[in-house]
């Protein structure tokens, strides 16, 4: 029988009834190596075979989010396709009024009223009509304005809950404070429809409908507790391959609309179709070279900074490990006075960026400082501050011409919004493209100046 009878288990998972040999080539089609895997412990054991299998042959289901490629599978093959149900968010779309979503709204950003562009109204109407998508939108293309809009119309439209999933607790901060700034000359309260969770936040007892959380203050929540829920947004959306995030997407089996947001995807295959499976299909909504064209955001320039060593640093590093040579060129001397006199001698606002607390960032924030002096700010975060403190330098480097500020990689390379960050210091290697391009993106905002953004990525020469 060639064959695929398609019927939808949940909002997560869709069965696919076929004979044997239709099912194996769905297994090998759906199937894929993972980046890295000849490194891995389970596959250096002999345990695993490095392969992510999406379609399962003993319970033939797949995430429903994949429908489209079992489609054009199926099309390639000439096997036919019998849909069960109604498909709705696979293979049928929700009727949409713009007018009906933007007529009670009134938005404001810093007070000031503020019109949606084209493009974040491509992706209010993707999100909203597809009812599950992952909308690709580059740093400074106002993701928050658009979740803010979509939660806005389900509240209005549907009596569920909605869960805004962020990675870090000061994305929780951030994010409420961007809604309290659009809604600043509405009606809408944020305090009375946001419910905030991380840091050990009430899980259970609030009124709100909407919950901003982390995905860490909720991964070991069961199934129950995720089933109040009619929509999903995940923000910065490339974090939603671990185990965890796939375990929360999996147990929102009730939720109808399932809907991520980033601005970089990684070139994995297998990561791109997780993500398409738990949320949707991806949609492009627009470029950073557009915005640029446009005006959107700010223009860029690549440093590159060629920094080449005496020999005998070289040769030390000839047959070090690549860890162990990342420790010992974080742990120069002469490297790091010149990343702190490039910091200082820079004009407008710096962000330094490092991988390692203990044996770079702090060693590091203490140079600069101390060369700085005391007439210029110099501020310090990691995962060790505390996020009202991270918020308030956020908040105060926005209004600052010419401050540093000293941070990791994990607190300030994803989704942190501060509009007048004008250069950026790579202090530290790193071999995450995803990292890399969301690093980038802090200085792509625009700072109202005038000034254009500048990279600078230090690149050292350990030949020998």
């Amino acid at each position: 029988m060639d064959k695929l009878i398609i019927s939808k288990i949940n909002n997560v998972f869709i069965q696919i009834e076929c004979d044997d040999g239709i099912a194996m080539e769905l297994a090998e089609h759906f199937k894929f190596r993972v980046p890295g895997y000849q490194f891995m412990p389970a596959f250096k054991n002999k345990m695993w075979d490095g392969y992510i299998r999406l379609f399962d042959r003993r319970t033939h289901q797949l995430y429903a989010g994949l429908y489209h490629y079992v489609k054009e599978f199926a099309d390639e093959r000439t096997y036919d396709i019998e849909f069960i149900g109604d498909g709705t968010g696979l293979i049928t779309k929700q009727k949409v009024d713009l007018d009906e979503i933007l007529k009670p709204l009134t938005i404001t950003a810093g007070g000031k009223p503020i019109e949606l562009y084209a493009e974040q109204v491509s992706g209010i109407m993707e999100g909203l009509t597809s009812t599950r998508a992952l909308l690709l939108s580059p740093t400074s293309s106002g993701k928050s304005l658009i979740i803010y809009v979509m939660i806005r119309y389900f509240l209005d439209m549907y009596d569920d809950d909605i869960l805004l999933i962020v990675p870090r607790t000061s994305l929780v901060e951030q994010m409420y404070s961007d809604f309290e700034d659009y809604s600043e000359q509405d009606p809408f309260n944020v305090e009375e429809n946001f419910h905030k969770i991380y840091a050990g936040a009430d899980k259970n007892n609030f009124k709100q409908r909407v919950v901003i959380s982390t995905w860490q203050s909720i991964r070991s929540l069961k199934k129950p507790w995720f089933q109040r829920f009619g929509m999903v947004i995940g923000d910065e959306a490339h974090d939603f391959q671990a185990k965890s995030l796939t375990g929360i997407m999996e147990r929102c089996t009730e939720t109808k609309y399932r809907i991520g947001l980033t601005g970089t995807l990684n070139d994995s295959t297998t990561h791109r179709l997780v993500l398409e499976g738990l949320f949707g299909k991806v949609n492009k909504i627009t470029t950073t070279k557009k915005l640029m064209e446009q005006g959107k955001v700010a223009k860029l320039k690549i440093q590159v900074l060629l920094l080449k060593y005496k020999e005998e640093v070289r040769r030390a590093c000839a047959r070090l490990s690549y860890p162990d040579e990342i420790d010992l060129i974080v742990a120069l001397s002469e490297r790091n006075k010149f990343i702190t006199n490039l910091a200082c001698d820079l004009k407008g606002n710096t962000l330094v960026l490092f991988q390692y607390v203990e044996k770079h960032g702090k060693p590091l924030f203490e140079m600069i400082k101390e060369k700085a002096g005391p007439n210029r700010k110099v501020f310090y975060v990691s995962g060790e501050t505390k996020v009202d403190v991270r918020e308030g330098i956020r908040a105060l480097v926005e209004k600052e011409n010419d401050a540093i500020i000293v941070a990791s990689f994990g607190t300030f390379s994803t989704g942190i919004n501060i509009k007048r960050v004008h250069n950026i210091i790579f202090a530290s290697p790193s071999k995450s493209i995803i990292k890399i391009l969301q690093s980038i993106g802090r200085v792509l905002r625009l700072s109202g100046d005038g000034i254009d953004s500048t990279v600078y990525d230090l690149s050292d020469d350990m030949s020998w």
